[in-house]
Order: structure tokens, then sequence, then C-alpha cells
């Protein structure tokens, strides 16, 4: 069995996912964790984050209920308006950083979703992809050249597709996989021992 674990880098409530995430990770060390980009804000929806009016009002409830912190960079970017969310090249970065450490791909979504909704970032700048790489103890220039490179393309579009054939519809999604079987053990926000508890049921089944 693994875990599947799909968002969006630019979606909020993963973000707010991403303390239960950790801590799901970490009660499981036997488990391994597929990490799936699902494509957010692609095609007509890259436009500026103003056209989105409720994203303020969406983050104040996620900071709610799971204590996600967003910062003050983040802040200015929201209230400059001008902002253009791309989930598909967040999506290669996603893909550069896991092609460099596999196993840490729970662990390098966070820290990508920390580099935006604290320091507001830009998922679309090479930049942000050495400074979190640079901070994982990584090959910074590996990383970007991944980024840079045309296999990723091919990553974010294969990432896209199985999004969709596990049937998921929203962000964040965490899937148990077991062979042909997919059980949900969480959609949008949930705690770790909400997932623990459903887990448990799928491991006795």
């Amino acid at each position: 069995m693994k875990l599947v674990y799909v968002f969006d880098a630019y979606c909020g409530w993963s973000h707010g996912f991403s303390g239960t995430l950790s801590e799901v990770v970490s009660r499981h060390p036997d488990l391994p964790v597929e990490v799936v980009s699902g494509g957010l804000f692609t095609g007509p929806r890259r436009v500026p984050i103003r056209e989105f009016g409720y994203v303020q009002g969406a983050n104040a409830k996620i900071a709610e209920l799971t204590g996600a912190d967003f910062g003050e960079a983040y802040e200015q970017l929201i209230a400059d308006g001008s902002f253009v969310m791309d989930s598909e090249a967040a999506a290669r970065g996603v893909a550069a950083l896991r092609q460099a450490a596999p196993v840490r791909a729970a662990e390098l979504a966070v820290a990508l979703q920390r580099v935006f909704y604290v320091d507001g970032l830009s998922l679309s700048d090479p930049a942000t992809y050495r400074k979190v790489a640079q901070e994982a103890g990584l090959d910074a220039a590996a990383v970007v050249a991944a980024f840079e490179g045309a296999e990723v393309r091919v990553a974010a579009g294969a990432d896209f597709h199985r999004a969709a054939s596990l049937g998921v519809t929203g962000f964040p999604t965490l899937l148990a996989v077991d062979g042909d079987r997919v059980t949900a053990l969480a959609h949008g926000h949930a705690t770790a021992d909400e997932v623990d508890r459903r887990l448990a049921a799928v491991r006795t089944h």
C-alpha cells in the first residue's frame, strides 16, 4: 500500500493541509508517498489573482480551520492583484524537486507551498526552486536545470492525467492505494487523527 497525495501548489486548502500531511508521513514511515500535481490554474484559468474575488475570504477560513500561515509578502501579492498563478509551471517545479529526492516528495511539496504562501515567491520563477532546493540540501543547479527542461513538461502533463484517472476533482485529496483499490483518506481538510482512523479501517479490510 502507498499514500497518494493529489494537490496543487497554488491551492490554499492544500497549503492548509500541509501540517496534516507532514504529521501523517511522520507517523507512517513504512508507507511510500506519491505526490501528484492536480492542475488547478491551467488554460483559461491562468488569470490575474484579482479575478478570484474569494481568495482572501477563503484564506481566512483556511487559517482559522488549520492554523496555516499566510505571510505578509503573499498578502501583498493578493493586494496588488496582478500576479498570475500558473499551475503548469508549479507542476513542473514539483516534478523537478520530486526527481531530485523522490522519497522526500511530500516534504518538498510542503516547502514549495510555504515559499508561495508565506514568502510570496512565484512558482514560475527558477530562483524559487533554487531556494527550495538549497534549503533542502539538494543540488540546486540540477533542480533548476530540470525545471527549465523538457522532461518535466511531460511529467506535469502526466500528473494532471494521473489526478484525473484517480477520479480526483478537488484539492487536496489524500488517497490510500493498494493494488487496484483506491480509498479516500481526506478531501480538503482533515486532522492527522482522522486520516489515521480511515487508514486503520483500510488496513483491517
